[in-house]
């Protein structure tokens, strides 16, 4: 758990973890992980946190997303050597959108690194048009952060 007073406390508990691997030219000529590699990291989770959720196949379901809207807050920096993963829950299932909480922490301290907040809205691919989330991945998801 971070004890850094800037970071806000989760709107509920984790499920979802997913480690990371550090590599070379993730770092910047200061020595910590570059501000753009986390938003691969983020990317990277939130493949992974649907594909649990959602089944492997999910990108063949029908439920189609687009990213509208991120923010990114950086608490601290990473190095090279760091055990980094990344966090990721859903905090809000609207009709046509979804928000996304997502966490980078190093796994030995619970030290948060960064957080950000993805809006992500439903898309029809046919039409480039918006559309609703499917019922089924909302119970999906929901059934996957509560741990059911």
């Amino acid at each position: 758990m971070s004890t850094n007073p800037r970071v806000p406390a989760p709107v509920k508990p984790f499920r979802h973890k997913l480690d990371v691997q550090l590599r070379f030219n993730d770092i910047d000529m200061f020595g910590h992980v570059n501000n753009s590699v986390y938003l691969q990291f983020f990317d990277l989770g939130k493949l992974r946190y649907f594909e649990d959720a959602l089944g492997k196949d999910f990108m063949k379901s029908g439920l189609a997303v687009v990213i509208v809207n991120i923010n990114c807050d950086f608490f601290a920096p990473s190095f090279l050597n760091e055990p980094l993963a990344v966090m990721t829950q859903t905090i809000h299932l609207g009709d046509k959108s979804l928000t996304l909480e997502q966490r980078i922490v190093n796994t030995a301290t619970g030290e948060v690194k960064c957080m950000a907040r993805t809006v992500m809205a439903g898309f029809d691919p046919a039409t480039l048009a918006s559309a609703e989330i499917p019922a089924y991945a909302k119970e999906s998801l929901t059934s996957y952060d509560n741990g059911i």
